[in-house]
């Protein structure tokens, strides 16, 4: 009858780490898209606090995922990402709405200037066009991120009839390089998800059985560059237990990740060989060790 119910309470502890991994998967995604939407019509002082609120609400989630100890920075890595994925599909935007409703037109150069010059800063040039019979081209002033023209110079330009986006020359209306950058920002918020959630998944195992599984150990391997053999790794622990500092708690804290192929029962052996004890309780991902503790990990 406890096998059953512990069964039961394992598959429901599954089932709702995956409906959060999913629910974390499409909040990214929301918000994503809802700065996008949103972005033109906030100023950054509305636009931070919001990005704010978004990186406590990811630190919150990154936690329950169970990879604690990274939760902080794998939050700001999604923020980070998220808001340039934003940025830079808010230029491309800009290119596919000039392409869809602009009128190419041949224009000719009449007015020309620099950003004033800030250190080694790049200086961007700006260009006033004129249409062929005389009029302005509509919008705001072409900008390059050189100097391509002169005054006189006659281009092929596409104007916004609304007179909202600057005119481009045909080759500079291209979104694909920004459409790819921003793709690829948002999968790399989402792959940070992603592996949050792995960790987590392992952190749990580990605090179950002590010892991560075959493939979570070749995965490890493999992202951490790791390829020691466990003889090696058990001398590395032994030298860490000696020369790690204690924490005010007294206790030193080791990454588990470091040590694939060492159970926690194997690292409680060497750190009782070594005069110290492992700590059971409260770990949160890591393991810990110091001369007394609350609960005692069994020797193997």
């Amino acid at each position: 009858m406890s096998a059953g119910v512990e069964g039961g309470a394992s598959t429901n502890r599954k089932r709702y780490r995956t409906l959060l991994v999913i629910g974390a998967f499409c909040y990214v995604l929301a918000v994503i898209a809802g700065m996008f939407l949103i972005a033109d019509d906030l100023g950054l002082i509305f636009l931070v606090p919001l990005w704010i609120v978004h990186g406590v609400i990811l630190v919150v989630l990154m936690e329950k995922l169970g990879a604690k100890e990274s939760s902080l920075y794998a939050a700001l890595f999604i923020v980070i990402t998220s808001a340039m994925s934003v940025y830079v599909m808010g230029m491309a935007r800009d290119d596919i709405t000039l392409q869809q409703r602009g009128e190419e037109i041949t224009g000719t150069v009449v007015k020309e200037r620099l950003d004033p010059a800030q250190g080694r800063k790049g200086r961007h040039s700006y260009y006033t066009l004129e249409r062929e019979d005389g009029a302005r081209v509509l919008g705001p002033e072409m900008e390059t991120t050189s100097d391509l023209y002169d005054v006189g110079q006659v281009l092929s330009v596409i104007e916004d009839p609304k007179g909202e986006l600057p005119p481009q020359t045909p080759g500079q209306v291209d979104a694909t390089a920004e459409l790819m950058g921003a793709s690829a920002l948002c999968l790399a918020a989402l792959g940070s998800v992603g592996w949050m959630a792995w960790r987590g998944s392992d952190a749990a195992k580990r605090r179950a059985d002590g010892k991560p599984s075959a493939g979570m150990r070749k995965v490890y391997k493999t992202v951490t560059r790791n390829h020691t053999a466990a003889p090696e790794q058990e001398e590395k622990l032994r030298k860490a237990l000696g020369t790690y500092p204690a924490d005010r708690r007294g206790y030193i804290k080791i990454h588990p990740e470091d040590y694939p192929d060492i159970s926690q029962q194997r690292a409680a052996r060497i750190a009782w060989e070594m005069g110290r004890r492992a700590e059971a309780a409260g770990n949160r991902g890591s393991w810990r060790f110091g001369e007394t503790v609350v609960e005692e990990v069994p020797h193997d």
